[in-house]
């Protein structure tokens, strides 16, 4: 790590010509991952990169320089290099006096898992590998894999703060291929938390990961292909949060909405969404995929409430863009790496459970579909237009489930869907995934209970 010293006389360097406000982030993580595909240990790597980034406020500007040299000398040269972009005026620098706040820790870790046996590490792709194609003899192609990440970190401003954190991150992913030689489906289930080895003792089963993946796949191979048009939609808990997540959340960063890109701008305190759905961004959960200890800021993580009721309570707000928008920071700043400016993103994004029955959601919905597992998809956050596919669906006649179908889209406009929503489950779950935006991609959850949207246009074949 740098020292407190270190850190000072580099914070003055990069105010020596002016600005308002110094940061470095400095990182030292060490990766690890492992690839099974048709049966076999394809590599099993490591890395460790290791750098900082000095972030200079020339007004509401900001200048990044980051680097792969941590040396005293090298952060100097960074510092000199951000300093010299400034056009403030220069003025006479008082010594900066570090304060260490130590961030307590809410995530513990039990079992790094670089200190696990390899052949161990090898067991857990083996066994999904194992399970993924005992289900179907049209299982063709299975690949597995294990990452690991375990990150410190290290935060210093001008404001006096000096802080760190360590972030361990474990996932296990399986793809499984079906095919009937004509035609391929495919299937995925990537769980992971912010633990070590621990999580296949007590959160993952990887028989049942690649179970699932491939039963997926099967399923859907055979299906016919879902027809089009504007209909109820009930999507199933867990990873269908992807769309709140993509339609919306994105919407309701400051990042987007900030500069006016987001169709939530100035709209806080309105009613943005149907008074069954609120929707929470939350950093506190213990050990789960998105959370933190603090932001990438040295901000505490938080619990922060976006909509309640329907309406529009808050957004996510980075240092700088709260700094452009007058409000205060919410703890949401982050970045992939110190290769990368922080903005503001989200951890934990879900819809909160509500009180309906799913048995009824379906059974009161006459003819529609049944969205169980969502797959990939676009969205345009100042409009909030999106399109995802549906990897796994069924077809609703008449309140009961027909059968599965393939090939189905959701197509809609967020502030349009949260609107139209009109059943929340009683059952919230989360899937994990790795969102990607200006500062490069970080793990989130996305989530909700199962829910009915009362009409959205559904493309087919």
């Amino acid at each position: 790590m740098v020292s407190s010293s270190v850190c000072s006389l580099v914070l003055a360097r990069a105010l020596s010509r002016g600005g308002t406000f110094a940061e470095i982030f400095y990182e030292d993580s060490r990766k690890f991952s492992m690839t099974l595909r048709s049966g076999q240990i394809e590599n099993a790597a490591t890395s460790r990169p290791c750098g900082a980034g000095i972030r200079v406020y020339d007004g509401l500007r900001s200048i990044y320089v980051y680097t792969c040299d941590v040396s005293c000398e090298g952060l100097l040269r960074a510092a000199d290099r951000a300093a010299a972009a400034v056009t403030d005026t220069p003025k006479t620098m008082d010594n900066i006096v570090l304060c260490d706040r130590p961030a307590a820790n809410i995530h513990p870790i039990v079992t790094p898992v670089l200190s696990v046996p390899a052949g161990r590490r090898a067991e857990i792709l083996r066994a999904v590998d194992g399970s993924a194609r005992a289900v179907s003899n049209t299982i063709t192609q299975v690949t597995a894999g294990l990452l690991s990440k375990e990150q410190h970190v290290l935060i210093a401003n001008s404001e006096g703060l000096y802080t760190g954190d360590t972030r361990v991150y474990t996932r296990l992913t399986c793809s499984a291929v079906a095919s009937d030689g004509t035609e391929n489906q495919t299937g995925t289930n990537n769980p992971g938390a912010m633990m070590g080895f621990e999580l296949f003792d007590s959160r993952v089963n990887p028989e049942e990961i690649g179970r699932s993946a491939a039963k997926s796949a099967v399923t859907m191979l055979d299906a016919p292909y879902c027809g089009a048009g504007e209909m109820p939609v009930v999507i199933a808990g867990g990873f269908g949060g992807v769309i709140f997540h993509e339609a919306c959340g994105h919407s309701l960063e400051a990042t987007s909405v900030e500069p006016g890109m987001s169709e939530f701008a100035g709209k806080l305190g309105q009613q943005i969404a149907a008074s069954c759905v609120t929707a929470i961004d939350d950093g506190t959960m213990p050990n789960e995929w998105g959370s933190e200890n603090i932001d990438d800021e040295g901000m505490p993580t938080t619990r922060l409430t976006l909509i309640e009721n329907g309406v529009l309570k808050n957004y996510m707000v980075d240092r700088l863009n709260g700094l452009k928008m007058g409000m205060a920071p919410t703890g949401n700043g982050r970045r992939e790496s110190y290769a990368y400016a922080p903005t503001s993103r989200m951890r934990n994004t879900f819809i909160a459970a509500g009180k309906d029955d799913e048995d009824e959601m379906i059974r009161t919905m006459g003819d529609g579909l049944y969205a169980v597992q969502m797959g990939g998809g676009s969205v345009n956050p100042a409009t909030g237009e999106f399109n995802f596919a549906v990897q796994e669906g069924y077809l609703v006649r008449d309140g009961k489930i027909v059968s599965p179908v393939r090939g189905a889209s959701l197509i809609g406009k967020g502030a349009q869907v949260l609107m139209r929503i009109d059943r929340v489950g009683k059952e919230m779950t989360m899937g994990q995934g790795m969102c990607g935006s200006l500062s490069g991609s970080v793990p989130v959850n996305v989530g909700q209970p199962t829910i009915r949207v009362s009409s959205l246009t559904v493309g087919g074949k």
